[in-house]
């Protein structure tokens, strides 16, 4: 298979799963094993190509970003708060990255990891969607305090690949009694910060891995990662406000399920 061909496919997992709790780095680990390439060669893509999902969530919600840029020169309490949720929520993942890093590091290269992360994943999915009780919440901004920083503490668990950054600071909303909706939007959200700091901080690091040739097939995937994920991140929305999280939560499984049984026997 070409490296051409390689970066579309890569670049379509990420536009697909980044925002579905699903896991984008856990299908980016079990593509790299299924298609049998060195998984070492497109470490730096995988993250590289983030930024093409974020920016994707930046022309979805680009009035509330503008109305929250806006809203913070007259220090107006809801853009405040909007910022704010969102920092709180931040700060944890950036503490335990660094110190953690060469743990999580290590745990990128181990696809029955994202294995059992899955199907694990996939009930605690279940779970969350018998027993949470969310009510209306009113957008981001009306997310308590305290609430944001449990927020950003589930979301520390998705340094494991295969739990899902999304999926956990979903369900972890939700199970705080954040409302479908918003818990989805605060996870869109909080990836800016997130991927946009584990980005720059992977390139920073690697840099010396980054060439001419790789910069070609980081724009492919960047551009392909893109535009899928301006379409899936409408389709999500609509998704789970008619039917919840339980098809997300049955696909894990048996996604995990079928990885793991392959991983063992091949």
């Amino acid at each position: 298979m070409s490296d051409f061909l390689t970066a579309i496919i890569l670049g379509i997992v990420e536009g697909l799963t980044e925002f579905l709790p699903v896991s984008s780095t856990g299908h980016l680990i079990l593509a790299t094993e299924l298609l049998g390439f060195d998984a070492e060669d497109w470490a730096i893509f995988n993250i590289a190509i983030q930024p093409g999902a974020i920016l994707a969530i930046v022309v979805l919600y680009w009035r509330t970003f503008w109305d929250v840029f806006v809203g913070l020169f007259s220090w107006e309490k809801s853009s405040v708060a909007f910022v704010r949720n969102l920092l709180v929520a931040f700060f944890p993942a950036v503490v335990l990255a660094l110190a953690l890093g060469d743990v999580i590091e290590q745990l990128l290269e181990n696809a029955v990891v994202v294995a059992w992360a899955l199907i694990i994943g996939g009930f605690a999915i279940l779970i969350v969607e018998k027993y949470a009780n969310p009510s209306e919440s009113g957008g981001v901004a009306n997310v308590g305090f305290r609430t944001s920083i449990g927020i950003g503490l589930v979301q520390c668990l998705a340094m494991v690949p295969g739990v899902s950054r999304s999926g956990a600071t979903i369900l972890g909303a939700m199970s705080m009694g954040v409302d479908r909706k918003t818990a989805a939007e605060f996870s869109f959200f909080l990836a800016l910060p997130t991927l946009s700091g584990a980005t720059v901080w992977q390139l920073y690091n690697n840099y010396d891995q980054v060439t001419a040739d790789s910069l070609n097939l980081i724009a492919v995937g960047f551009a392909v990662s893109f535009v899928v994920a301006l379409v899936v991140v409408k389709a999500f929305i609509a998704a789970i406000t008619k039917y919840g999280f339980a098809p997300f939560a049955w696909y894990r499984i048996v996604v995990g399920s079928a990885a793991l049984i392959w991983l063992l026997n091949r």
